[in-house]
Parts: C-alpha cells; sequence; structure tokens
C-alpha cells in the first residue's frame, strides 16, 4: 500500500464533516442546488467533492461499488483506509460511484421495498460540470421550479414513477455538489 492512502481525509474531522454533511443535507432538500465541499481528496479521478462526500457519509455499515472508471487498486486502498466502507456489487450497494456512463444498468440498484423505501441506493454520479440551467425541476424543496444541468432525462422520469420507491443521486464536479432525489419531476429543458 502506498503512503498516498493515508492522505487525502479530514484535517479537522468534526468541523470539516459537519460542514459537508450539512451542505449535502441542503442539497437533498432543494434540488437543484449546487453548494461547494472541501476536505477530501482521492485518487485520480475522484473530484474533491465526491471524496468528502465519501468521507461524510460511508462507514463499515454502507456498501459502496466502484464503478468502471473510479474502481483501481488506489481507490480501494483510500476508501478502505479512510471509511472503512465494505466495497460491493451494483446490486448490494448503498452507495455507488462513477460517471453516468459507468453506473449503468440502473436496473442494477437497489430501490427500496415498500415496506422500506429507505433501503435503495444512492449514485454518486461524477459530472464534467455543474450549472442550474438544463432539464426543469420541480416536486418538493423547489418553490416554483428548478434547473440542472442532468446526463439524461429519461432515466430520472422513470426512477420518479417508481416513488416512494426508487435511486436517489449526488451530482459531482470539481468541490460542487447538487442532487437529485427520487421526489423530484424531471422535464426537459423547454
Amino acid at each position: 500500500m502506498s503512503d498516498a492512502v493515508y492522505q487525502g481525509g479530514f484535517t479537522n474531522p468534526p468541523q470539516e464533516a459537519a460542514h459537508a454533511f450539512r451542505a449535502t443535507m441542503q442539497v437533498m432538500a432543494r434540488p437543484g442546488t449546487i453548494e461547494t465541499i472541501k476536505g477530501g481528496q482521492a485518487p485520480t479521478p475522484v473530484s474533491s467533492a465526491a471524496a468528502t462526500l465519501l468521507l461524510t457519509l460511508c462507514d463499515p455499515d454502507t456498501g459502496l461499488f466502484l464503478a468502471p472508471g473510479h474502481d483501481s487498486q488506489a481507490m480501494r486502498d483510500w476508501v478502505n483506509f479512510h471509511t472503512n466502507a465494505p466495497l460491493v456489487s451494483a446490486e448490494e450497494a448503498d452507495f455507488a460511484l462513477g460517471s453516468w456512463q459507468a453506473l449503468q444498468p440502473l436496473s442494477a440498484y437497489k430501490v427500496g421495498v415498500p415496506a422500506y423505501p429507505d433501503r435503495a441506493a444512492t449514485l454518486i454520479v461524477e459530472m464534467g460540470s455543474l450549472t442550474a440551467s438544463g432539464s426543469k425541476l420541480s416536486g418538493p424543496g423547489i418553490k416554483e421550479s428548478g434547473a440542472l444541468n442532468l446526463p439524461e432525462v429519461a432515466a430520472f422520469q422513470a426512477n420518479r414513477t417508481l416513488f416512494p420507491l426508487g435511486f436517489d443521486c449526488f451530482f459531482t464536479a470539481g468541490d460542487q455538489i447538487a442532487a437529485l432525489p427520487r421526489s423530484t419531476r424531471v422535464e426537459e429543458a423547454a
């Protein structure tokens, strides 16, 4: 194991984790909102926002799937050292990290069951950039309407039809984060 695995964690864990957790909850509660989170630095190609998200949300009880392109020995070692989250298949994942293309097929992920809809996967989708433009968003947490540049629309529309079941998504780019809970309605940009 390389010495690099020991780097990239929070320098002040209580404070940085609290700030990251607050931003994480803020974007999930207000779909289309973009926040900045800092503190984590994982091996390439993982963004600092995704690394910070993993440090904040993953622990020994949360299974993590690393999609192709993000699954490397360096990343496996980093996850093991910093979070001790078990690395699992897509079908068993509580969290999944990768590009939109690499996370396919979406049917592989848990969507919960009627008695326990919270037992669904959360996808952490690495994006080139995040902008409050593009697909139109409406629903809980959105005053009138919002917008976010999503990788596609049809998959999120299909996911919404499963509500209260379905997966949730975080989108990361650089040190920015946004979210799309399964309760959000998505429409093509006008």
